[in-house]
């Protein structure tokens, strides 16, 4: 990923969610699926290439409509409040408002620009059972460098035969679950508008 900026993921206050950007992820994924975020070579703080930024379990796959009417109840912090002093609350990655019918982009980190990408992903990936790394991004095992690709894509049953090695290999990390180790490496930098970079 090349600009990890914690909206898109977004780990805060227990959960992890995928609301925005990635748009084939979200349109692919289904419950048990992991997407792991592997870090760029221009990362703000440096080469974090080979390196594991993000892994999160989908444990709940939820369209935008009803993400839009869940959040307000059960993650109001996932509605964006720029104004608020608290950036995890800036980052709310809940920015469609479908409640007159058809989506309205709320003030947030996207802009127009980002809209048609962002409702063509038509889902939401809920996890509760996720490792934030950011900027302690983690180097990958010289036997997981395969799942690494330098353009901003992703994979899917190419990676078949690395899951359970994948597994094997977080486990032994030791981490618990739903805790932010490393804070989301863009957000120093974080003005507003441009998120999902190209690299």
């Amino acid at each position: 990923m090349a600009h990890d900026d914690g909206a898109g993921p977004n780990p805060f206050r227990g959960i992890c969610t995928l609301a925005i950007c990635k748009p084939k992820i979200r349109q692919k994924a289904v419950i048990g699926d992991w997407v792991v975020g592997l870090g760029s070579v221009n990362a703000p703080s440096g080469d974090l290439s080979q390196r594991m930024v993000y892994a999160m379990r989908v444990d709940q796959l939820l369209s935008m409509r009803d993400y839009d009417r869940l959040a307000p109840v059960y993650w109001p912090s996932r509605i964006p409040d720029l104004a608020s002093p608290v950036i995890a609350d800036r980052l709310g990655d809940c920015v469609y408002d479908f409640s007159q019918g058809a989506p309205v982009q709320r003030p947030s980190v996207h802009g127009p620009e980002h809209m048609a990408t962002d409702l063509s992903g038509q889902n939401v990936l809920v996890s509760r059972h996720y490792f934030c790394l950011g900027s302690n991004a983690l180097a990958l095992p010289e036997s997981l460098s395969p799942i690494v690709h330098q353009t901003q894509s992703h994979k899917v049953n190419a990676n078949d035969r690395f899951v359970e090695p994948f597994m094997r290999w977080i486990q032994s990390l030791r981490l618990d679950p739903g805790h932010i180790y490393g804070w989301p490496d863009g957000i120093p930098k974080w003005i507003g508008g441009k998120i999902c970079r190209k690299r």
